[in-house]
């Protein structure tokens, strides 16, 4: 498991291209049979992929003892969506079956978790956010059709887009995580614009559906000194709360969201006109 510290926007604001990439990207989320995790001081939160193409994916109890805990959600919680093929996960022995775009909430106190896929020839790939718990939650499924849909923007701004709310306390409870996947329309290229900070949560966006040819410019930065991080697929971007989180493609793409922090109210942002960014 990689750690990342966490920056100030001071500091930030002086690291240059290859500086805020190490700090802020991660680049390789999933590893054939390997659970891929990394650590950022920024709230706390573990981001991370599960990709079980040839075998089965456990989550080792070693995990636990690498940050203090006899395992891993010992005090933690975790939310997984599947951006591959059909699959499933065991948890504490029940098998779980998790689509394509559907989504997995697991609770604090569960010790044994194992992802796997339904056919080899098409993997799964589960994309994972985790955060510490306070209390115990029950484990959930939730399919796209339970996601709370809401649809922003217009073609005439390039950001028509279906925000899809699979793990917030509309859907169901939980500590302090909230994931969602936000689909854009053909045609569409900007996410998040007019884009927002909110300093009572840090944010983290992982990108995928982006061709091999094409790439994502997400901006960060304090909003009065923007900068850029250059995104290809399946690559995910860390934010913390004085930063904004926005971007905009060569081409429509796909990415899921993830926060942690203070509270889980959607709307608790700091809204930004586009005339004020710098």
């Amino acid at each position: 498991m990689e750690v990342r510290q966490s920056l100030n926007s001071a500091y930030a604001k002086t690291l240059d291209t290859a500086g805020l990439r190490r700090e802020f990207l991660i680049e390789r989320v999933f590893e054939p049979d390997a659970l891929t995790l990394t650590y950022s001081h920024v709230d706390r939160i573990i981001v991370g992929g599960a990709f079980p193409e040839t075998r089965a994916v456990e989550v080792s109890a070693a995990l636990g003892k690498s940050i203090g805990v006899s395992y891993l959600l010992e005090r933690r919680e975790l939310g997984a969506i599947n951006i591959g093929g059909d699959g499933w996960v065991d948890v504490d022995g029940v098998r779980h079956a998790v689509r394509n775009e559907e989504a997995i909430y697991i609770g604090k106190g569960t010790q044994a978790i194992a992802f796997g896929s339904d056919e080899p020839a098409r993997p799964a790939k589960f994309y994972l956010n985790c955060a510490p718990a306070h209390t115990a939650y029950p484990t959930r499924t939730i399919s796209l059709s339970e996601a709370l849909p809401q649809t922003l923007g217009e073609a005439a701004t390039s950001n028509r887009r279906t925000i899809h709310k699979f793990i917030v306390p509309e859907v169901l409870p939980t500590c302090q995580l909230s994931m969602g996947m936000t689909k854009l329309e053909p045609g569409s290229l900007w996410n998040t614009m007019p884009c927002h900070t909110h300093e009572r949560r840090m944010e983290v966006y992982f990108y995928f559906n982006v061709a091999d040819d094409a790439a994502v410019f997400h901006m960060m930065g304090e909003p009065h000194e923007t900068r850029h991080i250059l995104v290809h697929d399946e690559q995910a971007v860390i934010s913390p709360s004085w930063s904004i989180h926005s971007g905009v493609g060569t081409r429509a793409y796909t990415f899921i969201w993830g926060m942690v922090g203070e509270n889980q109210v959607f709307g608790d942002m700091g809204h930004l006109a586009v005339r004020d960014l710098r």
